[in-house]
């Protein structure tokens, strides 16, 4: 059973940067594709990046490529969302998800079994 814990939101103006982490626990982190979703206010979660096991391939939303970039850092147990200039629609609730099954790609929150609790972005204009 993993543990996810994130950290690292807050309120930022239009245009700033933010690193989102999230530590792992009760598992062996190196085997889990790891991946971060997110859910506005009044809307569905909605997938937001992915990382493969080693790190080597990562997938990022197409409408947020080229801003928010996903690592990790095995050694650590840690995984990061980094997020550039950021908007006010970025606005939402950020989650760390870990899923044994995660492949390349976009994920599908409905059948990613591990969650952390979220932390909160706000993004004012």
């Amino acid at each position: 059973q993993v543990q996810l814990v994130e950290s690292g939101g807050g309120l930022v103006q239009a245009g700033d940067s933010l690193r989102l982490s999230c530590a792992a626990s009760g598992g062996t982190f190196s085997t889990y594709p790891m991946g971060w979703f997110r859910q506005a206010p009044g809307g569905e979660r909605e997938f937001v990046a992915s990382i493969t096991r080693s790190g080597d391939n990562t997938y990022t939303s197409e409408s947020l490529m080229g801003r928010f970039t996903i690592s990790r850092d095995n050694t650590k147990n840690m995984v990061y969302l980094q997020m550039n200039r950021l908007k006010p629609e970025d606005t939402a609730l950020y989650y760390c998800t870990a899923d044994p099954k995660g492949g390349q790609g976009i994920w599908y929150w409905p059948t990613v079994p591990y969650w952390g609790q979220g932390t909160r972005v706000t993004v004012s204009s």
